[in-house]
């Protein structure tokens, strides 16, 4: 029996008016494969060339806005007006497929290291350690450096739209700097940047609100700004749902043109309140203005998952893994051919998927939960769409750089 389903109905979006083919987003993903300075390179764009025939909307991998902001190596920079040509022709590429191109920018903060930032230390709001891993213990950013790194978002956002991008997502999730500002566990300031519960929202708002000027100022056409935001933190203190939701009404009254959820199961009912049953889609549903659009990534895989996430009020959904395996995802639903999707990846392919050497050494060890492949003691191909979690070993040391070298740009 053949299926219609609404994810492949068109979106326009109220703000700006733009209309997107398809509500299949692909969601940002970690490739490590820029040039050490940032520079877009052949290997990315291979990638996104082959997965931008189907979704409405590509979201790229995190570009830091200042050298400071740099998370990991091989990451992409928007730092410079000297990147503009790359990231233009990362622009191209995906829009040569149908696909919106929207770049995710950001800054690490004390996601970093000393070695990724050539020396430098790295800063956050306040001087607390990240509380994963062996990272060096950030520096409090002063009064001038945060009024600074707010115009570089707005500098970086000037570049996408010379640069022929759709968009920008400010990527406020995953325990990066804009997250760090609005958590009681990394922001211990006593200034206008944090201290309360109303401080700790200021630097978030303030990115948003100047880069929702700066596109006003500069764009000649429809140009999307979307907000990621990560619900809650396991760290006490940490952000609380509730604290999440009251910032996300204010985000949404801003010139916001969606929000981006990054959950580990779209469907999941928040950790911190065991005794809470109701999904975190539904909590932001119920407080978002009616037509706020909401984007959800978390480990979607079928289509019927993606569905089911429509009819629970969700516009968009965010599919990571699921596209660096099977990049032809929408369109074989769209040709009705379910049965030909691939859900797990051959050690043989990852050369035909144009898939990065950084980021395959990344997905076989730090993110193999939710990442499985065909030769998997535990795999089942009669149900290849299981998450299973793999008896691995778990590396959290970063990408070597001299595998960098191996990179080449495009003349």
């Amino acid at each position: 029996m053949q299926i219609n389903y609404d994810f492949l109905d068109n979106f326009t979006f109220p703000k700006t008016a733009m209309t997107v083919r398809n509500r299949i987003v692909m969601a940002p993903t970690t490739l490590r494969a820029s040039l050490e300075d940032g520079s877009v390179s052949d290997n990315e764009l291979e990638y996104y060339r082959l997965r931008a025939q189907g979704p409405g909307l590509i979201v790229t991998e995190a570009a830091h806005v200042n050298d400071l902001g740099r998370g990991w190596e091989g990451g992409i920079a928007a730092s410079d007006d000297e990147h503009i040509p790359g990231l233009r022709r990362l622009a191209r590429t995906i829009q040569s497929g149908g696909a919106k191109a929207i770049l995710q920018i950001f800054a690490a903060g004390r996601q970093s290291t000393t070695a990724i930032l050539r020396g430098e230390t790295p800063v956050s709001a306040s001087a607390q350690p990240y509380p994963r891993g062996e990272n060096d213990t950030p520096r409090a950013l002063s009064h001038d450096e945060i009024v600074q790194i707010i115009d570089d978002f707005a500098q970086a956002t000037k570049r996408a739209i010379l640069a022929g991008f759709d968009g920008v997502e400010l990527h406020g999730a995953n325990l990066y700097l804009m997250q760090q500002f609005f958590s009681p566990d990394s922001n211990r300031r006593s200034d206008i940047w944090g201290g309360t519960f109303e401080k700790r929202q200021r630097f978030g708002l303030a990115v948003t609100a100047k880069v929702a000027q700066t596109i006003e100022k500069y764009a000649d056409r429809p140009f999307l700004l979307g907000y990621r935001q990560s619900p809650e933190e396991p760290m006490t203190p940490g952000i609380t749902l509730a604290e999440s939701l009251a910032f996300a009404q204010k985000i949404a009254a801003l010139p916001v043109d969606y929000l981006h959820l990054a959950l580990k199961d779209a469907f999941q009912t928040p950790f911190k309140d065991k005794s809470d049953t109701e999904t975190i889609i539904a909590h932001y549903r119920r407080v978002l203005p009616a037509d706020m659009p909401l984007m959800v990534a978390g480990l979607l895989k079928k289509p019927d998952q993606v569905e089911r996430l429509m009819d629970e009020g969700v516009t968009f959904a965010a599919l990571g893994r699921e596209l660096i395996i099977e990049p032809n995802w929408v369109q074989k639903v769209i040709q009705h051919d379910i049965q030909a999707i691939r859900y797990a990846m051959s050690p043989a392919e990852f050369d035909l998927l144009g898939i990065p050497k950084p980021l395959e050494k990344w997905l076989l060890t730090r993110f193999r939960h939710g990442f499985p492949m065909t030769t998997d003691p535990e795999f089942d191909p009669q149900v290849p769409w299981r998450v299973y979690k793999p008896a691995i070993t778990v590396s959290h040391q970063p990408i070597d750089p001299t595998q960098l070298m191996t990179l080449k740009p495009k003349p």
